[in-house]
């Protein structure tokens, strides 16, 4: 029976359990600092922390739980990795280096069953969420690969937006940002991190209400029910009307924008009129809101879609911005290492059968 990872820990569940095992709040601290500022890879290392205390966490929980099987390094300084599970599964892990920082998009679930016919990641379903210690231990991986290149690099920024819908795995979600964010250890700032989901309505109300302090992003994707309901499946259940009533309560709550992905397939939902009827949806919370156009990468799989011209990609853009919305668009990062994701992990799994 593996053991759980202790990065699954947020610090005050930590300072809980040693409480209970008879340790004091200090070595809470200690641990922690041992954890995510001198990032040991074993308990043996944590040279100050009494040997009582090394030996019950060691027999409840390991530190490293993700092995990695596959790396692949972009042109443009772009990893991906590829890592498996204690159970075998595999998920994707990458870093992306931008001008602001180094950034890391993290997976939340293995597989995914939200179904967007355009998505790779969603070639696989879902056969369970992450637990927070897996998703904090992509970091950490990401972290050590970094501290191993001996460059003083450090991850500075976060998007949840690998594999799986991360409002479907909430709860593990938010302790994953409750350890990233402590100021006592990684100490990324909630500014630095963006959660995408695909419009798990009632989660943006609740994500809202926790006050989660991070930044919000929607993946909308077309600006009408007909449309969007064709090339994703859960707006059957949860309409565009509904989507943006849960926005509308996200944005009355916080001072700060919603991010609406919105990926470009040629043909399908990049015309003007498209741009035009996005526009007019969005209204009035024009201040509120950046549509952040995303250029597809084609999937073997989804072969009835392709990427848009890059006139339709200026022309969607220019008309957005003469009706005054804000508007960019995302940059690309590892075109030459399976970009798309899912796409590496679909790879490796169908190579293995």
């Amino acid at each position: 029976m593996h053991k759980p990872s202790i990065y699954g820990f947020t610090f005050e569940q930590l300072t809980s359990w040693l409480a209970e095992h008879g340790h004091k709040k200090s070595r809470a601290l200690q641990v922690w600092d041992w954890l995510y500022r001198k990032r040991v890879t074993s308990f043996g290392e944590m040279t100050d922390v009494h040997p009582s205390c090394l030996e019950q966490l060691a027999a409840h929980y390991d530190i490293q739980t993700l092995g990695e099987h596959t790396k692949q390094e972009s042109a443009d300084g772009t990893i991906k990795f590829l890592l498996k599970l204690t159970d075998g599964n595999l998920i994707e892990t990458v870093l992306m280096r931008h001008k602001f920082g180094l950034s890391v998009c993290v997976t939340t679930q293995v597989g995914c069953n939200i179904g967007c016919s355009f998505c790779a990641s969603g070639l696989l379903a879902k056969s369970r969420d992450l637990t927070a210690g897996e998703i904090v231990g992509q970091i950490m991986k990401v972290q050590l690969h970094l501290d191993a290149q001996g460059g003083g690099d450090r991850v500075s920024h976060i998007v949840v937006m690998g594999i799986g819908e991360p409002f479907d795995n909430f709860e593990n979600m938010v302790d994953f940002l409750d350890v990233v964010k402590d100021h006592k250890g990684l100490a990324i700032g909630a500014r630095h991190i963006t959660v995408s989901t695909s419009g798990l309505a009632n989660k943006i109300r609740e994500f809202t209400d926790r006050n989660v302090g991070v930044n919000l992003a929607v993946s909308l994707h077309a600006p009408n029910n007909e449309l969007r309901t064709r090339i994703m499946k859960i707006n059957r259940a949860i309409p565009i009307e509904e989507l943006m009533e849960a926005i509308d309560y996200y944005l009355s709550k916080n001072k700060r924008r919603v991010t609406l992905e919105y990926i470009l397939l040629r043909d399908v939902n990049d015309q003007k009129e498209h741009a035009l009827e996005l526009a007019e949806l969005i209204g009035d919370r024009r201040q509120q809101v950046n549509v952040n156009l995303i250029p597809y990468n084609p999937v073997d799989e989804h072969s009835q879609y392709q990427r848009s011209e890059q006139e339709s990609i200026r022309v969607f853009y220019d008309t957005l911005k003469k009706q005054d919305v804000s508007v960019s668009v995302r940059l690309e990062h590892g075109t030459d290492i399976d970009a798309a994701c899912g796409q590496l992990r679909s790879k490796q799994i169908k190579a293995s059968v």
